[in-house]
């Protein structure tokens, strides 16, 4: 089917900046975002792949999402500082690790999640404009009601 006006190339271009709104979005991590290697894009795939796979090794996280395992390594040291997962010896290999998301939401975890993304909408529509913003808020619950996975973090 074809929606006339989206095809997969502009739906495409369309996620990469949903995607860099999104980053622009999310509070800066404590010390600034200079001090950590790799970006929040590459935290937020390691983190949904690990909600998604529970007790998982840095290596299968690698291999589902195709990032490097040394940045999937980065991301999850990321993750656990902020404690939002938590690692643990693999009781059938002790040489492997397994992460899995912490039950307890930290307080950094609850400042990401409870970040709004007028401010970022507002630099990208280059608009303040109250009309034109609720237009593209409403549209965008609609396409997370509708495409965002069960398993988000």
């Amino acid at each position: 089917m074809y929606i006339v006006g989206v095809n997969g190339v502009e739906l495409f271009l369309l996620g990469r900046t949903l995607m860099k709104i999104g980053e622009d979005a999310l509070p800066e991590p404590p010390g600034g975002s200079a001090r950590y290697a790799g970006s929040a894009r590459l935290v937020l795939i390691v983190a949904s792949d690990i909600a998604a796979h529970p007790d998982t090794a840095v290596g299968e996280i690698a291999a589902r999402t195709g990032l490097p395992q040394s940045q999937v390594s980065s991301a999850v040291s990321r993750l656990k500082e902020a404690g939002s997962v938590r690692t643990a010896p693999d009781p059938a290999d002790r040489r492997r690790v397994l992460v899995r998301q912490n039950p307890d939401e930290s307080s950094r975890v609850a400042r990401v999640r409870a970040a709004g993304v007028e401010d970022a909408l507002v630099a990208a529509l280059g608009s303040d404009d109250p009309q034109r913003l609720d237009e593209v808020l409403r549209a965008l619950e609609v396409l997370a009601r509708h495409l965002m996975p069960p398993s988000a973090p």
